[in-house]
């Protein structure tokens, strides 16, 4: 469930608020207009909210900010430590993943920012399956991630991120588990959610999700 990738986060942990901030040519296109996206997810999210994939707790400061209770589930010691040192007792901020996260609360949205990459397609169906199971009728997802309108404008990127010479991102995108618009709008339907997805910059987009 994306646990593959802990050590990478483990490494990245302490310059990761430098990437999303444009200090990495590479990924600045990636992380174009990040505040706006955070700021949407957090607008889109009704009640208390179970955010998957924190990282440093950017996320869930908007949250906050916009005057939800979070419960935070971050796999990644290191970023787990900052986040938790970030937000202090304003958020609980727990060891999980994906498909492993605490349900005894009454959860309003399932939000997450740059992560549900780490998961397989197959993964991705069990996790909104579980997610359709937890969340009562208008209950949403909420998602920010890179995704593509087909297989062939994937492939594309990874053609454009090498001719730049964007190696490291060109590694990223052949690696992680990035997926179609398509594919997601099919998991989201069978599983009962209604779905919108608006594009955020070259990369990401907001699937959003209600249950209908």
């Amino acid at each position: 469930m994306g646990k593959e990738f802990i050590e990478l986060f483990e490494q990245w942990a302490d310059t990761y608020d430098d990437t999303v901030t444009g200090h990495d040519i590479e990924y600045k296109e990636v992380f174009n207009h990040y505040e706006r996206i955070l700021t949407e997810v957090a607008s889109k999210s009704i009640g208390h909210v179970l955010e998957f994939g924190p990282g440093t707790g950017n996320l869930t400061e908007r949250l906050l900010a916009h005057g939800h209770s979070v419960t935070a589930v971050e796999p990644s010691p290191s970023m787990r430590k900052i986040a938790q040192e970030k937000l202090q007792d304003r958020a609980e901020v727990l060891d999980g993943d994906f498909l492993n996260y605490p349900s005894d609360k009454e959860i309003y949205t399932i939000v997450s920012s740059y992560a549900f990459h780490h998961l397989t397609d197959d993964e991705k169906a069990i996790a909104v399956a579980s997610y359709g199971n937890l969340l009562r009728e208008s209950g949403k997802i909420v998602f920010a991630d890179t995704m593509y309108e087909s297989v062939e404008a994937y492939e594309q990127a990874i053609t454009d991120a090498k001719e730049k010479g964007f190696y490291n991102l060109a590694e990223d995108l052949e690696r992680e588990y990035y997926t179609t618009i398509p594919v997601l709008r099919n998991i989201m339907e069978s599983n009962g959610f209604s779905v919108s997805f608006e594009r955020m910059n070259d990369f990401v987009w907001i699937m959003e999700g209600t249950k209908l």
